[in-house]
């Protein structure tokens, strides 16, 4: 696959060095603070002309860069992007093996962002990962830590369920060890266990392809988000499609289960 990494390094390289300065979420608060994007339907893209579900996952990622410098420009703080879950093991033996090498070339790559102010991080289990792409992946995120302009959440082998079990395991062992007292457990505690839990919950989740479900994402942290369901297959996804999104997500009044009106 390097004809990808070659394109994808001339896109991320080609874009433009500034980026919007973030708005404080008091002056703009019809945007989003995390924005997330289950990035489906490569495979139908593929299928729909005749080509291999590899091509398809080509395709996918040479769409990525439109809307990473879309969510730069429109200020967005944090960008979590669904690219591999837990059950997609359960996959072509095939398919799996070249969407570990595209992942491997795809970090590589993304850390030409952090020239720009972009920090990758990574969510998501290391069983059963290559080595190669394990280590492309803690490298990317090495090597732009202390970036601070957007937050990219790269979810890779990543599975809500998973996340949850994880830190209900933390818990449990710091219980066992005395360190915790289980009767102060709550919410903000749980979440401190989380994977990366600092980043905050999602306020909008977009789903590409026409699918309506979250498929295991992110769980905990979706909440309250916001859902976008479209039709646009992921390699065909826009920047202009994403900036319409945003514009109807500021049209939306968010209650977070408080009433609205007289009793």
């Amino acid at each position: 696959m390097p004809s990808v990494k070659r394109l994808l390094r001339a896109s991320v390289a080609g874009a433009p060095v500034v980026v919007r300065q973030r708005r404080d979420q008091d002056e703009a608060p019809g945007r989003p603070r995390h924005l997330a994007i289950i990035m489906d339907g490569n495979g139908r893209w593929a299928a729909l002309r005749g080509l291999s579900r590899t091509r398809g996952h080509q395709a996918g990622v040479l769409a990525l860069p439109r809307v990473v410098d879309t969510a730069l420009e429109e200020g967005i703080e944090h960008l979590s992007l669904f690219f591999f879950s837990t059950e997609n093991w359960n996959r072509p033996r095939a398919e799996v093996a070249a969407l570990m090498r595209l992942t491997a070339q795809l970090a590589d790559v993304f850390r030409g962002y952090g020239e720009r102010g972009v920090r990758l991080r990574w969510l998501g289990s290391e069983a059963r990962l290559p080595r190669a792409t394990l280590t492309a992946l803690r490298r990317a995120e090495d090597d732009t830590r202390d970036n601070r302009a957007m937050t990219l959440a790269f979810c890779f082998n990543h599975g809500g369920r998973e996340e949850i079990a994880r830190a209900a395991t933390s818990l449990a062992r710091a219980s066992a060890d005395g360190a915790l007292d289980p009767g102060l457990i709550d919410e903000a505690l749980f979440t401190r266990h989380l994977p990366h839990a600092d980043l905050p919950d999602i306020d909008m989740l977009v789903r590409t392809s026409g699918e309506q479900r979250i498929s295991n994402f992110m769980l905990w942290r979706a909440a309250y988000a916001e859902l976008f369901f479209v039709d646009t297959l992921w390699p065909d996804f826009t920047g202009e499609e994403l900036r319409a999104l945003l514009t109807a997500f500021g049209a939306r009044k968010r209650r977070f289960g408080a009433g609205v009106g007289p009793v």
